[in-house]
């Protein structure tokens, strides 16, 4: 299924003259524009374009899927195989409440909030300069912790650029535009290798995706979006989340660097190398756990949040409740 997608999808942007990185970017950019205009429109007729608008966001997320498959990243892999038939329902959803003229305020948060944290998280990723800049301050401070507790004497190696094909240049060679991505890229992207004292590779790099940029955009689009909320309780939200959330990654960063200088090639389970193991499963599990937390706190905080996330997950919990004997 997903190969008949991509076929279909890379043969479109191959009529338009893009490649499927460009593709992909025009996908999501015309979901963004329909979930913003359905979002912040006030005429009936801008409710209608929240259904290609979540078609479009969906369709960029399942296409997304392939470079999970590649570093075997088992819950990346459903999350994004799962936003496709989700978006899809919601965009029935939308229809009929279009048609029928019926409002339904938690929709609209979550047209909201999806726009709100796409954006800015799609900005960064596809202007170079903000990318490198969130990859090197995340790597930074995870050297810096580790030196500080004693973990290891790592360093940042110079920041690179993954072009694809097995082929690299570093930041200062790279010629690509520095403001408007408009090359595609290996899955690395702009990376920075980490070192030990004597330059030795640690081969280990750091991403775009080790930032917990997403997890912080999550909860930014989140709070943006509740319009019926005071503002100063959501600007409260936003600054206990934001900086917590950098701060636990940061410690999931340094762990996983110290497990892997300490015990790469002693350890192995399931065919699992302990970098494997602590990257893809046991800290994709406490930062589940922590953001679970983190949301139960917000829900207290800005009580509006938590009805409108019941609500938009009202259609699928009401397909495992209980139904009562006739």
């Amino acid at each position: 299924m997903e190969d008949v997608i991509s076929n279909a999808v890379s043969t479109l942007g191959g009529m338009l003259g893009l490649d499927i990185g460009q593709t992909n970017l025009l996908i999501v950019a015309i979901g963004l524009v329909c979930l913003g205009t359905a979002f912040h429109g006030k005429a009936d007729w801008t409710r209608w374009m929240a259904v290609p608008g979540w078609i479009c966001i969906g369709l960029y997320f399942f296409l997304g899927a392939g470079q999970y498959f590649d570093v075997d990243d088992p819950v990346l892999i459903f999350m994004s195989l799962a936003a496709l038939p989700v978006t899809v329902a919601y965009a029935g959803w939308e229809a009929m409440n279009a048609r029928e003229r019926r409002v339904v305020p938690s929709l609209e948060w979550l047209r909201g909030a999806v726009f709100w944290a796409a954006m800015p998280y799609l900005a960064i990723q596809h202007i170079p300069m903000l990318n490198a800049a969130v990859v090197w301050f995340t790597a930074w401070n995870t050297a810096l912790m580790m030196q500080w507790t004693g973990a290891g004497d790592i360093h940042l190696g110079t920041m690179m650029v993954d072009l694809g094909s097995g082929q690299t240049s570093s930041w200062g060679d790279w010629t690509g535009n520095r403001w408007l991505l408009t090359d595609t890229l290996g899955e690395g992207g702009f990376y920075v290798p980490m070192e030990y004292a004597d330059g030795t590779s640690v081969n280990i790099g750091f991403v775009l995706g080790c930032s917990a940029l997403q997890s912080m955009i999550v909860f930014v689009g989140a709070l943006i979006a509740v319009n019926d909320a005071p503002w100063q309780r959501r600007v409260r939200a936003l600054i206990i989340t934001v900086p917590l959330i950098h701060v636990l990654n940061i410690f999931r960063n340094a762990g996983i660097l110290w497990m892997h200088v300490t015990y790469s090639g002693r350890w192995e389970w399931a065919g699992l190398n302990i970098f494997d193991f602590g990257h893809s499963y046991a800290s994709k599990f406490l930062s589940l756990g922590a953001m679970f937390l983190m949301a139960l706190a917000l829900f207290e905080l800005v009580p509006r949040l938590h009805d409108h996330v019941l609500s938009v997950l009202s259609p699928v919990t009401r397909l495992f409740a209980p139904r009562s004997a006739t």
